[in-house]
């Protein structure tokens, strides 16, 4: 497998505060991995490290995983105010794909994740369910090989959940997947491998299997254990 995402000693600060701490990783093309850990831990400042959306103080960090081939969905993705057809087309021309071109693409896209009765409607007036779903439909459109999802489904009803958790599981073929959740299930129905952090810093790194069948340091025992109950 080829090596995407490289971070060596990593941090990242924000003014005095530290929310990435001597970070170390190696990401892989085809990887699923799900980055873990309490609130405040460093799992949206990982995600937003690796797509570009914010720099490193310190260490080395480099991408073999051009922009254009990826894709970030957020806990709450921003809809702009126009019909889910345009949220979708306007991704892809703001990729260089010319707009007749775009707009004709939303369609099949919105009907993978199930809204293709709604290509008119306002995307504000869309359910939160249904706005994760317009989300990944904008995404699938642009035919990114790295997709990352920031707790897509940690604000959806329990329908919702497994509609948007469906429809990751079908995004992360022939992709690679990385996504940061709190709810472990998920965790070990989508992900091959579990990266767990702890203020800021990789605590555990390990396959899913190992992550929640064999020994793991004393914090991420604790999180675990906490998390299933």
């Amino acid at each position: 497998m080829s090596l995407l995402f490289a971070l060596n000693q990593v941090d990242v600060r924000f003014g005095r505060v530290t929310a990435l701490h001597g970070a170390t990783l190696a990401i892989h093309a085809g990887e699923r991995v799900a980055f873990i850990g309490a609130n405040g831990s460093g799992k949206s400042t990982l995600l937003r490290l690796l797509h570009g959306l914010v720099p490193h103080a310190a260490g080395q960090f480099a991408s073999h995983a051009p922009q254009r081939e990826q894709a970030m969905l957020f806990q709450r993705p921003h809809m702009l105010r126009a019909s889910t057809a345009t949220n979708v087309a306007l991704a892809l021309w703001l990729r260089g794909t010319p707009w007749r071109e775009a707009r004709k693409a939303a369609a099949p896209a919105l009907a993978r994740v199930g809204l293709e009765a709604l290509l008119s409607r306002n995307a504000r007036t869309l359910s939160g369910g249904q706005q994760q779903r317009l989300a990944l439909a904008r995404a699938w459109a642009l035919q990114p090989q790295v997709l990352l999802l920031d707790e897509p489904t940690a604000s959806l009803d329990p329908t919702a959940k497994r509609e948007v958790e469906a429809l990751m599981a079908e995004a992360a073929q022939g992709r690679t997947l990385l996504f940061a959740s709190h709810n472990l299930g998920q965790v070990k129905r989508l992900a091959s491998r579990v990266v767990y952090l702890e203020q800021g810093r990789v605590a555990a790194d390990l396959p899913v299997h190992d992550f929640f069948h064999g020994p793991l340091p004393e914090e991420a025992r604790l999180f675990v254990k906490g998390e299933s109950v």
